[in-house]
């Protein structure tokens, strides 16, 4: 990751977020469009697949959106910025293009990148169109009320994975999403954060810049007020706490070579992380977790550690 911003302050003044929206107080997702829109600066076409950051900020007939804005369906965001980058490229080959060096940004939830984008996904980044695919992910469909995606970590409560005595939440693994993306062999791919933003508007800037070479693709976990059940006020709380107890590590996947980010960095010794207890404690979701049930989560958690840790060896 390159260092374009060493704080807050070395970032544009310009605001092309606009206020007004009707994202929940309290939203993760809309602190990540906010410094998003900023990173990215003015000449970006964006494609948002339909999800909540949609819905709230499209309001017909107003937007909250500064930049040229593609309402598109949950399945085919990547798809319509393929070819919204093609285009580009036709334009500029012609000689008809005189917009400068404009990029193209996809914008997306975990339901339509996890399970009803993934196809389209994955032939953007098979193809190598120069596009930046943003995942904002809050681990649900909570656009539509709160139904478990490929996201859903495992034995969250939501709408269609109701806690009873036979069925504790859902009963899935969360998806690897990262490992998918990966495996495609992109020039770049990152995870990030609300609570970090530095990290997360540096790593905005680099898998800009890495456009140039291919696909790019960043991770950003933003939580959900009313899909998680936790007080407004606990979002930034609940995100640095994923992080500090390795639940959402930190890295960047860099030309196939894997990279941890502070604090995680540190992770890889089981001891320097915060227990697991403290980021699910205060979620609703899942607060009819026994001691068992988060052991096991526990565990799986070491597990994927382990594997973060041969990645690094590569």
């Amino acid at each position: 990751m390159k260092v374009y911003f060493r704080t807050l302050k070395d970032l544009p003044r310009e605001e092309l977020f606009a206020p007004g929206h009707r994202m929940c107080a309290g939203c993760g997702a809309a602190i990540a469009m906010r410094w998003i829109t900023k990173t990215i600066g003015p000449n970006a076409i964006i494609a948002n697949a339909t999800g909540c950051v949609e819905v709230t900020t499209t309001p017909y007939p107003e937007t909250a959106w500064m930049h040229p804005y593609i309402h598109v369906a949950f399945e085919n965001a990547a798809a319509v910025a393929s070819g919204v980058e093609a285009a580009i490229k036709t334009l500029k080959r012609k000689g008809m293009w005189d917009a400068g060096d404009t990029k193209v940004v996809v914008i997306a939830g975990d339901g339509g990148t996890y399970d009803i984008g993934l196809q389209s996904l994955s032939g953007m980044l098979e193809r190598r169109h120069g596009v930046l695919y943003i995942l904002y992910d809050n681990e649900a469909y909570m656009n539509t009320g709160i139904q478990r995606s490929g996201s859903t970590p495992k034995y969250a409560w939501t709408t269609t994975t109701p806690v009873g005595t036979a069925v504790r939440g859902k009963i899935q693994w969360k998806k690897d999403i990262m490992g998918i993306v990966m495996a495609h062999r992109v020039p770049y791919a990152a995870t990030a954060s609300i609570a970090y933003i530095l990290d997360m508007v540096n790593k905005i800037k680099t898998a800009l810049e890495y456009t140039e070479e291919g696909p790019t693709f960043l991770h950003i976990y933003a939580p959900c007020v009313p899909g998680w059940r936790y007080p407004e006020n606990k979002t930034v709380e609940i995100a640095r706490l994923a992080v500090e107890t390795g639940y959402f590590p930190l890295y960047e996947w860099d030309h196939g070579k894997l990279r941890l980010n502070p604090p995680s960095n540190n992770h890889l010794d089981k001891t320097k992380r915060k227990p697991l207890k403290e980021f699910l404690k205060l979620q609703g979701r899942f607060a009819h977790l026994t001691d068992e049930e988060i052991a096991e989560l526990e565990e799986e958690l070491d597990a994927y550690w382990q594997y973060l840790a041969k990645l690094q060896t590569l």
